[in-house]
């Protein structure tokens, strides 16, 4: 069933075609998608159909051992089988050498995860999730991208105004990012005010959309030590961080943001627990402590973007690809999350469908405006 409206989620299928990209060959991608799948709960929930190669994965489940799998081969995501997992051939030869980065390994990530937001596009295919790949050996003329997220910025904005969004999160923590793959040098100048301000409103509105929380409370984090002491340590934060919360509050979105806090003693203290989300400034400023409270159940979610797109929190692995120990639980999150994201999408946006006209109220000599199109007035 193809679906080419801008939100993708005009119609929300009993049972979703889940993309799954393969990731890099000589990580864990293959293992923990094997692992994942042979999970009898998929089969309830969704119609998996995995991007890569027949030869790739038996390679994977020899390694490990995985018996009795089975895979229906299709020419895209058109025409899936329902009761077992479908597979994409993408490429077909391709070396395997478990652990160690290689050009070759990256260049059929890349060939999967082409031909899987290809067939999103087309609506062959309901959500994608992706297996880790290694950014560097992914790089080539077709690639040039820092990350998943940077590639699907370009691939999947429907309009100007779209604008990904990395949040990770599990049922505990959601944590946002100004910046993402941006070296540690040049993150300061790339926090401005139109910066904070586009990330404020795109994690509000992801959160209210995608999460299913209708008044999110969203802490920020300093990008200095301390909340910059007053401007003893840093300016950021009286110069940039405050005035955008401003700003986004006084916005159409009217986004409740608290802070900025100093992260340290933020995540120190489990303030984080009192929020429905998390702005960090920089990539390791969030992900670390995520890292270090999600264990094995972060989901990574590129939110402000037509499509829904999830992945487990982890890289590649090279240090255990191929031992069988790797823990597939966040890919299963991962799957899950997709899933969970897309039918919170079709209930929103149909909630919000034929909203109702303005109702004018005469109370005196007060004329009160209820408008219904908007949840503050509901």
């Amino acid at each position: 069933m193809a679906n080419n409206n801008k939100d993708n989620v005009k119609d929300a299928p009993n049972k979703l075609r889940v993309g799954i990209t393969i990731g890099d060959t000589n990580g864990v991608g293959p293992e923990v998608l094997l692992k994942a799948l042979a999970a009898p709960e998929m089969w309830e929930l969704c119609t998996p159909v995995v991007y890569g190669s027949a030869k790739a994965l038996a390679y994977h489940r020899k390694a490990i051992e995985i018996q009795g799998y089975q895979l229906n081969i299709v020419k895209d995501g058109q025409q899936p089988r329902d009761t077992m997992a479908n597979l994409v051939e993408v490429f077909d030869e391709v070396k395997i050498t478990l652990g160690e980065p290689d050009k070759a390994a990256g260049h059929a990530a890349y060939l999967a995860l082409e031909a899987a937001v290809n067939d999103l596009k087309q609506g062959n295919i309901d959500v994608l999730v992706t297996a880790p790949i290694n950014k560097d050996n992914i790089q080539s003329d077709d690639f040039t991208f820092a990350g998943h997220t940077e590639y699907l910025q370009d691939r999947l904005a429907g309009s100007a105004d779209d604008r990904a969004l990395m949040i990770l999160f599990n049922d505990r923590l959601r944590v946002a990012l100004v910046t993402t793959h941006l070296p540690l040098s040049e993150v300061p100048a790339a926090i401005t005010v139109d910066a904070v301000v586009e990330k404020l409103r795109t994690f509000n509105r992801s959160l209210r959309r995608d999460f299913n929380i209708l008044r999110p409370r969203i802490a920020v984090l300093s990008l200095n030590p301390h909340a910059g002491e007053n401007g003893l340590l840093g300016n950021e934060e009286k110069e940039v961080i405050i005035p955008a919360m401003q700003q986004a509050l006084d916005s159409d979105d009217k986004v409740l943001a608290f802070g900025p806090f100093p992260a340290d003693g933020f995540f120190g203290s489990e303030q984080y627990r009192h929020f429905d989300g998390v702005l960090a400034m920089y990539h390791d400023q969030g992900l670390t402590a995520f890292k270090a409270l999600a264990q094995d159940d972060g989901v990574n979610f590129t939110a402000g973007l037509p499509f829904v797109r999830t992945s487990p929190d982890h890289g590649t692995g090279y240090d255990i690809a191929g031992k069988g120990v790797a823990n597939e639980n966040s890919m299963r999150q991962a799957i899950y999350a997709a899933i969970d994201i897309f039918r919170n999408r079709c209930r929103y946006d149909e909630a919000r469908r034929n909203p109702l006209k303005k109702l004018y109220v005469d109370r005196g000599k007060d004329n009160v405006v209820l408008d219904l199109t908007k949840d503050e007035d509901l």
